[in-house]
């Protein structure tokens, strides 16, 4: 496995929250997908939960190093076990898996993102 790229990011949930209260939908519709924001309104700490999104987009963009890759392009769901994983959409990154890791506590999300060559 050949590693192409990390990234890291932090973000401060209240920045999250002041970002959506100030431009609503269309902060949010810009940033994420729909299947992102319908997820994000099943999760108790909505802040938390974007914010980590948000990092994890922004962790994968300094990864990738594509100056090209758009906020939609990078989609974060969860598993059936609750475990983070990102699709690249738009054909962007076919010959790319990325791995990446989130975390959050009240104030800060935090994550990390690693771009592997798909064998």
């Amino acid at each position: 496995m050949k590693v192409i790229g990390t990234g890291v990011d932090i973000t401060e949930v209240s920045r999250m929250r002041r970002a959506v209260e100030r431009w609503g939908d269309v902060f949010l519709n810009r940033i994420f997908t729909a299947e992102e924001l319908t997820n994000a309104q099943t999760k108790g700490s909505l802040y938390q939960h974007l914010a980590g999104r948000f990092a994890a987009k922004e962790a994968i963009f300094k990864a990738m190093g594509d100056s090209d890759l758009n906020w939609k392009d990078v989609q974060i769901l969860n598993d059936r076990e609750g475990r983070p994983y990102c699709r690249i959409l738009n054909g962007r990154g076919v010959s790319k898996s990325v791995h990446i890791s989130i975390s959050h506590v009240k104030n800060y999300a935090v994550a990390n993102a690693i771009i592997t060559q798909k064998a």
